[in-house]
């Protein structure tokens, strides 16, 4: 099974004689599709001036695209006849099959029905509107669009038929190769299909919207693609659901939800994650034009202060970076720009060079030293219905000039995407810049190009997840026993099954105790949790005020610097998210966190460790020691460890919180949720 033949067609038919199926025609010779067309109906002559066949069978040669656009029944059929005669793929345009469950019995059975139609042959679909390739003028596409035939281009793979329309109708200059609509992914995923994109030499970078991974193997075959050809991904995720927060048991299911384990999942992979459509369309700009950047080190110049100071606003809370400059770089400027402006990065280069040719070239090529990734250049364009564009195509060459002489990228951004007129755009981008519309658009851009340069080392497989059956959860006791065999380290405890039993249990541990109410998931918010007890009484007392009947009694750890918290949850979608965290009553509250998948490397466990703001106090805060990182690192791995002996069993677990002293990492309190495997879990 292929995709070459129907992205890539030199024949195509078209099933039914709607408006959709006659659209299909009409685009098709609008973009100059230069193969044969077989419309396809049983009482009309024609379609669009196009002679109609009466059937499939009746079709002249096998074709190797078809837009099937009748109804969902017919569809079923009509795939069947076109595998019979070795078609090459088919656009399924109707709906009605899977997504329509729970609204209409029909929809799962008429999709098993058409999947066994298919057989080896390639559909795409149902419930979506198709493709276009701008490339080779070729589509099966029923309704408008606003793309135009390109050379090369970047690649879109959307489920949104609506989201598709829109995109092609950008004015931003963004060249598109393939637009293609994913819709059920009933046979063919949209991974699938972008890795048969990324394969076509014409296609520079490649951006997925999706609501879901459609296949977690599949989306990782997908990132060695683009690995290996070295083309980047850039990937907007919608539908930030709490998948995973349905089991709010503990801490770690309700801050670690869907959303965290599809960002988990992007970054292990190389792939970059925007948040909006604007910031996927300039990322994929920037990433056709310059490709993925070197660092985040760049430079922003202007002729306003105020866009200076907007520009530098714009990159807090950005993997962005704006170098203080070189001497060598304060020299030339100095010299380019005289004594009245002060040297900076953002720069205020001021307005009176600005039609100075040799003073705008020196500038801009001054401060574009090797150190540098990409220099911006903010310039906003004068509306052209009622305003004069010839005075900034002065600007235009000079940056130009200083992209040749100091060989490294160029930008131009507009602050207002409506400041940047689409004809300047796409001629900029045929000068070798990249045209940038609104500035933290076009600095998520930026990140978005830096994370794909930084490139995506091949990780392992994520171990793949599967809901466990018969479920139930361990009290900590069981839990902290069941992590110890796998290294954790935990308290010297006992349990106690009344009042007096837990004042006996203190003294044999040894004062200060813990005494902890047992089969509570949150203790300290219905006072199950006692501290730094330090007779027999105190705990029989602390005992008879708590709402339980038995209890955990514990050694008081002392010397602790920060108290982190550890979880799994098993995410259906994406695999088994490892959450760290701040710990205690404040993981909620701070919601200081960091989300990977399963399995992950020390370095990148020491690596995540290092972006909470609770690492000051790991590393020693205002005089204070500094926690043992390796017994933090080998705890989280033995976490990781009974999770992948467990895989397919477990649910979640938490370690809330894990103190961390100077000389150990101790589990203070533990949970975990654990069934059976269900007998089709993949070995």
């Amino acid at each position: 099974m292929g995709l070459d033949r129907l992205l890539r067609p030199k024949s195509i038919a078209v099933i039914g004689g709607g408006t959709w199926c006659e659209n299909v025609i009409i685009k098709c010779r609008e973009i100059g599709f230069s193969g044969a067309i077989h419309p396809v109906h049983p009482a009309k002559d024609s379609i669009a001036g196009v002679p109609c066949v009466r059937s499939i069978s009746e079709l002249p040669h096998a074709p190797d695209a078809c837009f099937i656009g009748i109804n969902r029944f017919a569809t079923v059929k009509a795939v069947g006849a076109l595998q019979a005669i070795g078609a090459g793929g088919a656009v399924c345009f109707a709906s009605g099959f899977l997504e329509s469950v729970g609204e209409d019995a029909d929809g799962a059975d008429l999709q098993a029905q058409l999947l066994q139609a298919a057989g080896d042959m390639t559909i795409i679909g149902p419930n979506c509107y198709g493709f276009v390739n701008y490339l080779d003028g070729a589509l099966l596409w029923p309704d408008q669009h606003g793309g135009v035939r390109v050379d090369s281009g970047v690649a879109i793979v959307t489920q949104s038929s609506n989201i598709a329309i829109n995109l092609t109708m950008q004015r931003r200059g963004l060249p598109i190769a393939y637009v293609v609509t994913a819709g059920n992914q009933a046979q063919t995923g949209g991974a699938q299909i972008g890795a048969a994109l990324l394969e076509d030499p014409r296609v520079t970078a490649l951006g997925l919207h999706i609501e879901g991974i459609d296949d977690l193997r599949d989306f990782e075959a997908l990132a060695a693609t683009g690995c290996k050809l070295g083309k980047p991904i850039v990937v907007l995720k919608v539908g930030k659901s709490d998948q995973a927060q349905a089991a709010t048991i503990s801490h770690t299911a309700s801050l670690a939800g869907s959303a965290a384990g599809a960002s988990a999942l992007i970054k292990r992979l190389g792939m970059a994650e925007v948040q909006s459509l604007p910031q996927l369309v300039e990322a994929l700009k920037l990433l056709h034009v310059t490709g993925p950047l070197a660092s985040n080190n760049i430079a922003s110049m202007s002729c306003s202060g105020g866009e200076a100071s907007l520009m530098a606003d714009c990159a807090i809370g950005r993997d962005v970076c704006f170098p203080e400059l070189t001497k060598s770089q304060s020299d030339n400027l100095g010299m380019a720009l005289g004594p009245m402006v002060k040297i900076s990065n953002p720069l205020d280069y001021h307005t009176y060079i600005w039609d100075d040719m040799a003073a705008m070239t020196a500038t801009f090529t001054a401060m574009m030293e090797p150190h540098l990734a990409l220099g911006m250049l903010i310039l906003d364009f004068p509306r052209e219905d009622r305003c004069d564009l010839s005075a900034w195509n002065g600007v235009v060459e000079a940056v130009e000039n200083a992209a040749k002489n100091s060989g490294r990228p160029m930008a131009v951004v507009v602050s207002l995407p409506e400041n940047m007129p689409e004809q300047v755009a796409v001629d900029l981008i045929a000068k070798g810049i990249t045209p940038l519309c609104g500035l933290d658009e076009a600095l998520a851009a930026v990140e978005a190009a830096v994370l794909c340069g930084r490139g995506g080392k091949l990780c392992d497989p994520v171990l793949v997840p599967q809901a466990p059956i018969n479920l139930k959860t361990l009290d900590e006791a069981c839990a902290k026993t069941a992590l110890q065999a796998f290294g954790v380290a935990t308290p010297r405890s006992q349990t106690a099954a009344s009042e007096d039993a837990a004042g006996q249990a203190a003294s044999d541990i040894g004062f200060p105790v813990v005494l902890k109410g047992q089969g509570i998931a949150h203790k300290s918010d219905v006072g199950a949790v006692a501290l730094n007890l330090a007779t027999a009484q105190s705990v029989a007392d602390a005992a008879t005020a708590m709402p339980a009947d038995s209890f955990l009694v514990e050694e008081m750890v002392a010397g602790t610097v920060a108290e982190l918290l550890v979880g799994v949850v098993m995410d259906k979608a994406h695999g088994y998210v490892l959450t760290l965290a701040a710990g205690g009553v404040l993981a909620e509250l701070l919601a200081d966190r960091v989300s990977l998948l399963i399995p992950s490397t020390v370095v990148q466990i020491e690596t995540a460790l290092g972006k909470l703001r609770i690492a000051k106090m790991l590393n020693g805060f205002r005089g204070q020691p500094a926690a043992d990182m390796k017994s933090i690192v080998a705890c989280i791995m033995a976490v990781q460890s009974y999770v992948q002996a467990n895989a397919g069993r477990v649910a979640e677990i938490e370690i809330n919180p894990l103190l961390c002293t100077p000389k150990g990492a101790i589990a203070a309190d533990a949970l975990i949720q654990i069934g059976d495997r269900d007998d089709g879990y993949p070995d």
